[in-house]
């Protein structure tokens, strides 16, 4: 799996311009007024990986696969949008379908450019796009106790653990707080999920800033990255108008244009790798004469649940997984290397991978 990323936030500041820049598509309309965004507009990229370039070069390999992700550009939220303002519920029912969030907040002075609210304030914006969202959990909570409750009566366990765990999200949300604060335990994690609670999801604030201060941020974007910090959310600060000139480019150029704005790395990659560390996941590489290829897993995963994401049936048939660290990968210079200095480890199904671990997986039918 890559993972799903809503990109949300008000109308005007900047959502389907980082859109089309981050999957060079001109598929969202960019137009200067509300709205403008009627359907949810998917994008497919790449996951930029350096790593897996080297292992095709020393494998050899045909074909270089990476793991990909999925971007969807949802219209903007404005405020009253939990009670159907501005299309809000259809919108908001989008997000429940996302696995992240980023949340574009307009950081930059354009008077060209509308602001729904008359003024450039970032934390303004940020609060009425989390207040829509807590009231949104808020009803769809509410709206279900009575229903769980009925359900406990009648003998029902998982609704007891469903009825617990939604008036602890309840209590935090009546008092101003995300669902995502609530301290669930690991063994309830998956029901606390099913409950599909919009605050809940883990979210990234991407300030959108001018050009000037695409590589230091500025005062907007600095009060955006103090709450962050306090809110144990992650912060990145992207010029949208930047990631576009930077999608017309070739690579040579893209690097040059980069290195002359103070930049190490596209939008892109910081966004994707904040998805990344928001979500727990991790990268295995598969590689050989034919491909060399990423896989996305959860941290934690184990080798044969992992096998799993190649196919099925190697997860069932699961014998074995041979193992080398990238960087022994690398060092060494291929499997056939590492193996003659023994550094090919023998694992087992319940071997927790490790990120940039190249795996060959033997199984049996």
């Amino acid at each position: 799996m890559g993972f799903k990323c809503g990109i949300v936030g008000l109308p005007n500041v900047g959502k389907s311009t980082l859109f089309n820049a981050l999957t060079r598509t001109a598929a969202a309309q960019a137009e200067n007024y509300p709205f403008c965004t009627i359907e949810p507009n998917l994008g497919d990229v790449p996951v930029p990986d350096p790593r897996l370039m080297r292992l095709g070069a020393i494998a050899r390999s045909k074909d270089i696969v990476p793991a990909r992700l999925t971007f969807v550009d949802i219209a903007g939220l404005v405020k009253g949008a939990s009670k159907g303002e501005g299309l809000g519920n259809r919108f908001l029912g989008q997000i429940r379908e996302m696995e992240a969030i980023a949340c574009v907040l307009r950081c930059f002075d354009d008077p060209d450019v509308t602001h729904v609210h008359g003024k450039i304030d970032p934390l303004g914006d940020l609060e009425t796009v989390e207040t829509e969202l807590m009231l949104a959990d808020l009803e769809s909570l509410e709206g279900r106790v009575a229903g769980l409750e009925k359900r406990i009566r009648g003998g029902d366990k998982d609704a007891k653990l469903a009825l617990s765990l939604s008036e602890a999200a309840l209590g935090l949300l009546r008092n101003g707080h995300p669902a995502r604060r609530l301290d669930v335990a690991d063994e309830h994690r998956s029901a606390f999920a099913a409950l599909q609670l919009l605050t809940a999801k883990p979210v990234v604030y991407v300030c959108n800033v001018d050009e000037a201060s695409c590589a230091a941020g500025n005062e907007y974007s600095a009060l955006v990255e103090e709450r962050a910090r306090a809110d144990g959310a992650a912060c990145i600060v992207i010029s949208a108008a930047i990631e576009a000139e930077l999608a017309q480019l070739g690579d040579a150029d893209r690097l040059e244009y980069l290195q002359s704005l103070g930049l190490d790395a596209p939008g892109l990659d910081r966004l994707i790798h904040a998805g990344y560390r928001l979500l727990g996941l991790i990268t295995f590489f598969t590689a050989g004469p034919k491909e060399a290829r990423a896989w996305t897993i959860a941290a934690g995963t184990r080798a044969a649940r992992a096998a799993g994401k190649i196919h099925t049936d190697i997860e069932k048939g699961f014998i074995r997984a041979e193992t080398i660290a990238y960087d022994d990968f690398v060092t060494l210079g291929g499997e056939a290397k590492a193996r003659e200095a023994g550094r090919l480890r023998l694992e087992g199904k319940d071997y927790i991978v490790a990120d940039g671990d190249v795996l060959h997986f033997r199984f049996a039918v």
